[in-house]
């Protein structure tokens, strides 16, 4: 998956907006304002996505792609490497399940109003 693909599946999802407010290198995706993904321009073959704990664990001790979210808190957050073994489905599993994670924390309100759009 290269840095084109992962901007294109992120934004196609709802509510989701891009941009840089950590610099010009880092590009941010959020949901209602929260972060679920972000990638180095510089650094494009790995992006950083949120995890349930457990699982995060699970996915760093079967995965050599998969390791402590660099930058970030290594209990919630992967590092996800894309140029190994893993499959396009697996990366994408991985997106979708810290947008979901995102999604299910916002306040039902906006929620309702993120899904709504969707449709």
């Amino acid at each position: 998956m290269n840095i084109e693909e992962l901007r294109d599946y992120c934004l196609q999802k709802s509510g989701v907006t891009e941009g840089f407010p950590f610099g010009e290198d880092t590009l941010v995706f959020k949901v209602g304002e929260k972060l679920f993904l972000l990638t180095s321009l510089q650094q494009s073959n790995r992006f950083n996505v949120k995890c349930d704990p457990e699982l995060a664990v699970e996915l760093r001790e079967r995965y050599n792609e998969v390791i402590p979210g660099f930058h970030m808190n290594k209990v919630h957050w992967n590092t996800v490497y894309t140029d190994g073994s893993l499959t396009e489905k697996q990366l994408r599993d991985m997106i979708d399940h810290s947008y979901e994670l995102i999604l299910k924390s916002l306040p039902k309100k906006l929620q309702e109003m993120i899904n709504v759009s969707s449709t």
